[in-house]
């Protein structure tokens, strides 16, 4: 059996899809190869994972952004040519016209356009309203989670039978991680009191107004003994939002691979989010045996 998997999430800024789909395909091409394990558009080795840049050279993004755009906007059947040798398709919100010959399956991450329109963009709640037309033509689903599986039959109407729920994987360098590298990492953020931590993408969803009212509740020794330490890009914060960081200790965008040392620092990670379809921060902290505390939402229990 062939497959091929639309990666065109790893050429652009991602979070969680992105960390999926990277790990995902060179797990499944070190357990069945590259010949049958592909991609749209084809990429053959990834560089090091990072959020907020492509996993391939500047040639190879633009011409596989082109060739999304000529498959999406074009009458040329661009998939069709590319998924030729293909027994099954892998689609993900970015792909419009999915390929006709082959089986299509695809990964239902969350349902919270659906759920939390209010804290989506309109692009984004476009791009999902799409990817439910084209999920209900699949002949297969993966969802992340056993709560996203029953939010996407619940909402979009999909037969349970359909869903295969198959949790995201998490990458080995969370379960076995170098003091050196803490200390590192320390040193690097000046990290120098015990802190509670927050990773994630800086969006009304992460509910951060709540971590920051809870840690300014706390008593003022605790508070001068422990600091509050956010890591995550600027998504579509509000200016409140924003303004709060100033509060914290905001590091920004932490590259990938300083994630897992900077979570094994923590005394405490802290994760209110309103919604997950997975929780990838969580199930990482609880790798690199951090205490957690989290929301009683979704999928997060």
């Amino acid at each position: 059996m062939r497959a091929v998997i639309d990666a065109v999430p790893l050429l652009i800024r991602s979070a969680g899809v992105k960390n999926y789909l990277y790990h995902w395909i060179e797990s499944l091409r070190r357990a069945a190869g590259c010949e049958a394990i592909r991609t749209f558009p084809e990429i053959e080795g990834f560089a090091p994972l990072r959020h907020d840049a492509s996993v391939t050279t500047r040639w190879r993004t633009v011409m596989g952004l082109a060739r999304l755009a000529a498959s999406n906007y074009s009458p040329f059947p661009v998939l069709d040519w590319a998924t030729r040798e293909a027994d099954v398709f892998h689609a993900t919100n970015l792909v419009h016209h999915p390929p006709r010959r082959p089986r299509l399956t695809a990964t239902i991450h969350d349902m919270t356009s659906w759920l939390m329109p209010e804290l989506h963009s309109p692009a984004n709640l476009r791009a999902d309203r799409a990817f439910a037309e084209l999920i209900s033509r699949a002949d297969g689903l993966i969802a992340v989670s056993q709560s996203t599986a029953n939010d996407a039959a619940r909402l979009l109407g999909i037969q349970p039978e359909k869903i295969a729920v198959i949790h995201s994987g998490i990458p080995a360098a969370f379960f076995k991680i170098d003091s050196a590298a803490v200390e590192r990492v320390r040193q690097r953020y000046g990290l120098t009191k015990p802190f509670v931590l927050f990773v994630g993408t800086i969006e009304p969803r992460k509910n951060l107004t709540t971590l920051f009212d809870a840690f300014e509740a706390l008593q003022t020794s605790i508070r001068e003994e422990f600091e509050l330490v956010i890591a995550g890009p600027l998504g579509w914060a509000t200016a409140e939002t924003i303004a709060r960081l100033e509060t914290a200790r905001y590091l920004g965008y932490v590259p990938e691979v300083e994630i897992a040392p900077l979570t094994a620092a923590a005394a405490v990670f802290a994760y209110p989010s309103l919604y997950e379809g997975f929780g990838f921060p969580v199930v990482q902290a609880m790798a690199a045996g951090a205490a957690v505390i989290t929301s009683n939402l979704s999928s997060l229990p």
